[in-house]
């Protein structure tokens, strides 16, 4: 056995694990801070493989998890169709079901190969499958990167491209450590890659893409930086589970807020959604992998940080009230102060009389003088700038959604438009959804308080393009007359960080703030 350093969450309060299972001797070795070996964690996997195969071809449909797995006195490992019958209670028992018996139904032998991967990685790390999940290498570097690739195709999340053959699975485990293992009976290993109607796609696996080998145009491996100073433990562990969630680039998570869909995003982007103030705990997040769908402050994996930003929500408005009672004590000493002063009292109220009418005729209100929404493939006369080459650049096209190029983000409303009609021209298709309305895309951009802190003065103008796709901003221009390039910066910020309604498709919205 080996120790490992992060066996993950402690049991919920009341939790209670049967005795004689695989959980309870999974349960067992956690509290020694142990895992087992490969060839120990393979002598139990690779028998329970063809059992669960010998079930299925009898048209058994199982939940598979380590609470329906009974150990007996040889150590040996077999299912309790009873147990196995009922789906799980305990959360790392759940993180073992496929996400397609997330519906509650038990599963065939293709969520069986999920369950299987999801325990033998549980196995040999201490940690169970998830968001922020490690690959096995970087827990415990004796392992192999052979057993990596076997569990990048059992734990693919989309039981259309996750291969379903237990024996191919329990002979190509028996590969890893054949002298340790008893023989499973022979089977085609290729049937993990590929079979007469479907192809094993690594790229939708559970598993974190490798910091090697980059399996896709997403798989852009976020390193974490060496630390410039000593950090307490708490915000250490938050940076490693930070550094966790990050290395995985994959657009798979997506928040439901206010009734509509926002997303998807990467964990980068959804951290940075988080410290934004844009997501708040209560919103409900999806991850589009593992079908799991909760309120974010039930994740563990991203609920700290929803913590953090309201902790800052919370002292920013407890400063904000602080200010306020300053301001009311101060006004409340001028004005007995002034009570005090009967000789400059009168010179002193006409002056303060004087300018709260003055202020108070200025109109701090801001109108909207215009908008539009237009859709980018759809509406006639679109002036597009030339030049934007596709894919090019930091805001280029990134890879697609169905017929839909998805944009990367930080460049202009204009370049965003070239790049995406470049791209669509390509790869257009006829079936077109349902447009989203200038009025849906108004009610986040004409509210004007989120550049409020630009300092934008009374009597500027204020030209916003916005070019959204999958609830973002990917290309801002703002113009200002007069001319001010620190505020138009400001504003463009403030822009790129509204969360607006959700459609694959690029829309261009213009908006002009005005003073009445």
């Amino acid at each position: 056995m080996t120790s490992a350093q992060h066996l993950g969450t402690p049991l919920p309060v009341g939790a209670t694990v049967i005795p004689g299972t695989l959980r309870a001797s999974m349960e067992e070795l956690r509290a020694q801070g142990q895992t087992l070996t490969l060839p120990q964690a393979l002598a139990v996997i690779v028998p329970l493989c063809v059992d669960v195969a010998e079930r299925h071809r009898a048209r058994e449909l199982l939940y598979l998890h380590p609470s329906s797995i009974i150990v007996n006195d040889q150590g040996q490992c077999r299912v309790s169709r009873e147990l196995a019958a009922r789906p799980p209670t305990l959360p790392r028992d759940r993180a073992c079901l496929a996400p397609e018996e997330r519906q509650g139904r038990p599963g065939d032998a293709r969520a069986s190969v999920f369950a299987i991967g999801a325990m033998l990685y549980e196995l040999v790390t201490g940690l169970h499958v998830g968001p922020g999940m490690r690959r096995p290498t970087e827990v415990n570097p004796s392992l192999s990167a052979a057993l990596e690739l076997v569990l990048s195709k059992a734990l693919v999340a989309d039981a259309r491209h996750r291969p379903d053959d237990l024996n191919a699975l329990a002979q190509a485990l028996h590969g890893l450590a054949p002298s340790n293992v008893v023989a499973p009976p022979a089977a085609d290993v290729s049937h993990l890659d590929h079979d007469g109607q479907f192809e094993v796609d690594v790229r939708l696996s559970m598993l974190p893409p490798s910091l090697q080998a980059p399996a896709s145009p997403y798989d852009v491996i976020v390193r974490e930086q060496p630390a410039q100073q000593v950090m307490s433990d708490s915000t250490s562990e938050l940076a490693a589970l930070k550094a966790r969630l990050e290395s995985d680039p994959r657009p798979r998570y997506v928040v439901v807020k206010d009734g509509m869909d926002h997303g998807p995003f990467s964990a980068v982007e959804l951290l940075q959604q988080i410290a934004a103030h844009n997501f708040v705990e209560s919103d409900v997040l999806r991850d589009a992998f593992s079908k799991d769908e909760r309120a974010i402050k039930d994740w563990e994996e991203f609920a700290p940080f929803a913590e953090h930003a309201r902790l800052h929500r919370d002292i920013k408005a407890e400063k904000e009230a602080l200010e306020r009672v300053v301001v009311q004590e101060t006004r409340s000493t001028r004005s007995k102060a002034f009570l005090g002063i009967a000789a400059l009292g009168a010179i002193i109220a006409a002056g303060a009389v004087w300018f709260l009418t003055v202020r108070g005729s200025r109109s701090d209100d801001i109108a909207v003088h215009g908008e539009t929404a237009t859709n980018v493939e759809s509406d006639s006369g679109l002036n597009v700038p030339k030049g934007g080459g596709r894919g090019g650049g930091r805001g280029g096209v990134v890879g697609r959604s169905g017929n839909y190029p998805i944009l990367g983000g930080g460049i202009s409303c204009e370049a965003a438009q070239a790049a995406y009609v470049e791209e669509y021209k390509i790869g257009a298709g006829s079936n077109v959804p349902a447009d989203l309305t200038a009025g849906a895309y108004g009610s986040v951009l004409n509210r004007g308080t989120y550049f409020g802190h630009c300092g934008v003065p009374e009597s500027m103008t204020v030209n916003i393009c916005a070019a959204v796709q999958n609830g973002r901003a990917v290309g801002v221009s703002v113009s200002t007359s007069p001319p001010n390039g620190r505020i138009s910066s400001c504003v463009s910020s403030a822009v790129r960080g509204l969360s607006f309604p959700s459609h694959p498709r690029l829309d261009v919205t213009r908006t002009t703030f005005a003073a009445q």
